[in-house]
């Protein structure tokens, strides 16, 4: 499947949240990350954000798809991130 991510938390949990989900997806903006990701690792990701979010304070939403086909994606302006995943 195809996942989108952007979040929104605390600054002092951003590095970890931001470290977590490169693990898994291509960093494209600031708090936006996709890429492909199976459902056992779509489901770790999800597990391992839990547990670093503060639910009382930050947000992490999910765009999922099952596939690309009828999807496109432009930009304009600088590009931030890339296809490098940092491990």
């Amino acid at each position: 499947m195809f996942v989108i991510v952007m979040y929104d938390v605390h600054v002092k949990r951003v590095a970890k949240v931001l470290k977590t989900c490169r693990r898994y997806l291509y960093w494209v903006q600031n708090s936006v990350l996709e890429g492909e990701i199976s459902k056992a690792d779509f489901a770790a990701l999800k597990r391992e954000l839990a547990e670093i979010i503060s639910p009382d304070h930050d947000s992490v939403l999910f765009y999922t798809f099952r596939t690309t086909r009828y999807t496109s994606r432009e930009s304009i302006g600088i590009q931030k991130g890339g296809e490098d995943r940092f491990l």
